[in-house]
């Protein structure tokens, strides 16, 4: 919270000094090129995986330079950004006026705060002035999305929301060791009882399945990101009948923890924890340490990314317990956690991804949004996401692509799908192609199993109803706490006994609530009420 304030104050300070000015250069195309070279920066995340390439400097981000300055006379230069914990990053770049000219976040309450202050460049009217020019742009990401966040009353765009593609709605999956259950005799969980005695069989023939590594076994594993990696246990417990209306007003966090009924799933995983059946360590250790554990076959299930034990080809977690374990060791996706009414229900959102923005230190308006219809353009989507023919894929002869393996050349991408640097797009845009095209796009791993994993993901599926409303004042200066103080709470209050999980939970809702999550709950309320007419009780939580 300090923090935040700090920002905020410093915020006010360089807009007070007049630091936000947005300078425009000439906009000047001869033959739909720039007479004089123009010079942006461009963000790209950069995940370090294994093995990895430069994404500021691999031959993908050469062929972006490359024919952005053949095209539009353009140069560009990306920005190394990193992926995990970018929302503190962000705020840092903004205030010391070092946001790349084409800045990306999933933090849109980081632009919301810093466009309050003039930092951000109102993007509206540029779309409207340049429409002719970004055919691309329109038609790959949409106006829908394009003015996704755009103020019912004062129609500001702050930042537009990119693409997720066709297959790529999926969001989670829960996860379990097929050759386990094969090894025990067990059939694949269907239910939420069967799934805990899966992980009490594990638990209790870790012999069986590890023998001199019977002690690292682990039947479920979680991290501290309680809400995501936990999803589908916590809102099996959440009635169906609830309306849109009400999981807008608490659904604010995007981990759903906030939907009446959540406090049993933690509950659960709290009863869990007592028995021995999740990892111990979760709340002290990152992800890659759970990473390691599971590559090295000692994880029974978990939840995470619909897809994760998929990606990365040679050093995915599928791979490497195969290599660890055997050609039958094998993950699979699993939908054993129901609702009240028997539906194993996932919610998901529209499809829209990151939030895309200029800070006001851009004086490359054109320019920068030239180079997002370049980016947006499907041949350039299609050559970063699948690279080169004979290197990096093959084509099929029903016309469909398959990736191989990268074996350690240039061609390695540093994301899946290269979606760090297909900005404008999230998952396999291929055109008619994409459809056939996707179970082949994990290198090593059968389609078979992306296949099911895709479609258990999306059975189920729930889109909440998008209202239009001005923006949540309340959620842009308290949402980056409310998420660091949420992951703790809810990983204490599975940590704790049995005996003390109601008072801790209470607790830290209490304390969520007071350092601003009821602020929000009430300021959704009063605007669904004032723009649809419809009043949501505020209470909920706390009856």
């Amino acid at each position: 919270m300090k923090r935040i304030l700090a920002l905020v104050l410093t915020l006010a300070m360089l807009a007070t000094m007049g630091l936000f000015s947005v300078a425009t250069a000439e906009d000047e195309l001869v033959d739909g090129k720039f007479a004089e070279t123009r010079h942006i920066t461009v963000d790209v995340f950069n995940r370090y995986n294994d093995g990895g390439t430069d994404p500021t400097t691999n031959v993908y981000a050469q062929y972006i330079h490359d024919k952005m300055l053949e095209k539009y006379n353009i140069d560009v230069t990306f920005n190394n950004r990193k992926r995990w914990g970018e929302d503190q990053e962000i705020g840092e770049l903004l205030t010391a006026k070092l946001a790349a000219d084409v800045s990306y976040t999933y933090n849109y309450n980081a632009v919301y705060t810093f466009a309050g202050m003039g930092g951000i460049i109102n993007l509206a009217p540029y779309f409207e002035k340049y429409k002719d020019l970004l055919p691309n742009l329109y038609s790959t990401v949409g106006e829908d999305n394009l003015y996704y966040q755009q103020d019912p009353d004062t129609k500001e765009v702050w930042a537009f929301r990119t693409m997720l593609s066709s297959v790529n709605r999926a969001r989670i999956n829960t996860f379990i060791r097929k050759d386990w259950l094969d090894k025990l005799g067990l059939a694949v969980p269907t239910t939420t009882q069967e799934f805990e005695d899966a992980l009490v069989a594990f638990r209790d023939n870790a012999e069986t399945l590890l023998g001199a590594d019977a002690d690292k076994l682990i039947p479920y594993s979680t991290t501290t990101d309680i809400g995501w990696r936990n999803n589908h246990i916590l809102t099996s417990f959440v009635a169906d009948d609830l309306n849109d209306e009400t999981l807008y007003v608490y659904g604010f966090d995007d981990r759903n923890i906030l939907y009446p009924g959540t406090k049993e799933g933690v509950r659960l995983l709290n009863k869990w924890y007592n028995m021995d059946l999740i990892w111990k360590d979760f709340a002290l250790n990152k992800q890659e340490d759970e990473d390691s554990l599971n590559k090295s076959g000692w994880i029974g299930a978990f939840q995470h990314n619909y897809d994760y034990p998929y990606r990365n080809g040679t050093d995915s977690i599928q791979a490497s317990i195969k290599r660890a374990a055997g050609e039958e060791a094998s993950f699979i996706a699993i939908e054993p956690f129901l609702n009240d009414a028997g539906v194993p229900r996932k919610f998901l959102s529209d499809a829209v991804d990151r939030n895309v923005f200029f800070p006001a230190t851009n004086d490359e308006i054109l320019a920068s949004l030239l180079y997002l219809d370049f980016i947006s353009d499907p041949e350039t989507i299609k050559f970063l996401q699948i690279g080169k023919e004979g290197i990096v894929h093959e084509v099929t002869e029903d016309g469909a692509y398959k990736i191989l393996p990268a074996n350690g050349t240039e061609w390695i991408q540093n994301s899946v799908l290269n979606i760090d640097h297909t900005m404008t797009m999230n998952g396999l845009f291929l055109g008619d192609a994409t459809a056939k095209s996707f179970s082949l796009t994990y290198a090593e791993v059968e389609p078979e199993l992306v296949e099911l994993a895709y479609n258990t993901a999306m059975d189920g599926a729930r889109i909440v109803k998008k209202f239009t409303l001005p923006a949540i004042e309340a959620e842009a200066s308290l949402g980056s706490a409310l998420a660091d103080f949420r992951d703790t709470w809810l990983s204490q209050a599975i940590v704790c006994s049995e005996a003390e999980f109601d008072s801790k939970y209470d607790q830290g809702l209490e304390e969520y609530l007071i350092m601003g999550g009821q602020e929000i709950i009430d300021e959704r309320a009063e605007k669904l009420q004032q723009y649809y007419g419809v009043e949501i009780p505020t209470d909920l939580l706390t009856k």
